[in-house]
C-alpha cells in the first residue's frame, strides 16, 4: 500500500477551521477533498451568526459533507452586533443536526474590535443559551483569562467545551480543565518562540487535548511564511509536533485527539 493510502486511513481531526471565509471561495471543495485525502477524518467549522454569508456557506458545507460539523455563535470581534435577532438565530440553528456547539464565542482584549463590556455581555448571554440547550461551547480567549473564568463560574455554566487556539498560561489551562473543558492547540504550537505553550501542551492530560488549524490563519511550521493560507490538511504538522513533544507516536496522538473530539462534541466520526 502506498504511503498516501496508508496516511489516508489514519484518523485525525481538525477541530476548528473557518471554511466559510472568503479565502476559500476560489477552491473550497478542493481544500476539503485535499484534507480528506491527507487523512483528516472530520472538521468543525464555526458559523458567525452576524454574517449571513457565513451561515449560508457553512450549512452548504455540512449538507454536502457528513464528516464536517458546525458550531454557531457570535465571535468577540462581532460582539457589538449581538442582538435579540442573534440570539434567535443561534437558537434556530442549534436545532439542526449539523450544529454540535455554540461558538466561537469569548473575549478578545487584544484587538478590542468590540468594546470590553459589549464582549462580556455577549459572551455571558451565549453561555446561558448554551447551558439551556445543553451544548458545549468553543471559547476564544486573548488577554482575558480572568474574565473568561469569572463568566463561566458566575453564569453557572457546566456544559463544557473547548478552549480553542490556546495561547495563555498553564494555570488558565488547568483551571479550564477543572471546569470540564478541553484545550486545543493550533499551528502556534510549532512556532520556535512558543516555549511556554509547548511546555503546557507537553504536560496536560492526553485525554483532554485537541489539535486545529484555525485556518485560513496560523499555518504551522514548516509552512509558516511559505504559504498565504492555512488549510485543514496542515493540521497534521501540528499533530506530529505535539506527538513528538509528548514522546508518543503520531498515530497515538491522532487517535486520542479524535476520541476527544467525539467526546466533546458528541459526534461519531463516520467512515469515508
Amino acid at each position: 500500500m502506498s504511503e498516501n493510502a496508508l496516511q489516508a486511513r489514519k484518523r485525525l481531526v481538525d477541530s476548528h477551521a473557518h471554511l466559510d471565509m472568503p479565502e476559500f471561495d476560489p477552491d473550497r471543495e478542493e481544500v476539503i477533498e485535499r484534507a480528506f485525502a491527507a487523512g483528516i477524518s472530520a472538521i468543525l467549522c464555526p458559523i458567525e451568526i452576524t454574517d449571513p454569508e457565513s451561515i449560508r456557506k457553512s450549512l452548504a458545507i455540512t449538507d454536502r459533507y457528513p464528516n464536517i460539523i458546525a458550531a454557531a455563535g457570535v465571535h468577540p470581534h462581532s460582539a457589538k452586533d449581538f442582538s435579540a435577532e442573534s440570539e434567535s438565530a443561534i437558537r434556530e440553528l442549534a436545532g439542526q443536526s449539523a450544529i454540535h456547539a455554540l461558538g466561537e464565542i469569548g473575549l478578545d482584549f487584544h484587538y478590542n474590535f468590540s468594546g470590553r463590556e459589549e464582549q462580556i455581555a455577549a459572551f455571558r448571554k451565549q453561555l446561558m443559551i448554551a447551558q439551556g440547550l445543553s451544548l458545549p461551547v468553543i471559547i476564544h480567549s486573548r488577554l482575558a483569562s480572568d474574565e473568561v473564568l469569572e463568566a463561566i463560574q458566575e453564569e453557572g455554566f457546566t456544559s463544557g467545551g473547548v478552549l480553542h487556539c490556546f495561547t495563555e498560561g498553564r494555570e488558565f489551562a488547568e483551571q479550564m480543565l477543572e471546569l470540564g473543558f478541553y484545550i486545543s492547540f493550533s499551528g502556534i504550537l510549532t512556532f520556535p518562540k512558543a516555549r511556554d505553550i509547548q511546555e503546557t501542551a507537553r504536560e496536560l492530560p492526553l485525554d483532554r487535548i485537541m489539535v486545529e488549524t484555525d485556518s485560513p490563519f496560523l499555518a504551522p511550521v514548516p509552512y509558516r511564511g511559505r504559504i498565504k493560507r492555512n488549510e485543514p490538511r496542515y493540521v497534521r504538522e501540528t499533530a506530529r509536533f505535539l506527538a513528538e513533544l509528548r514522546n508518543i507516536t503520531p498515530d497515538e496522538l491522532y487517535e486520542q485527539t479524535s476520541r476527544n473530539f467525539t467526546a466533546c462534541f458528541g459526534f461519531d466520526i463516520p467512515e469515508y
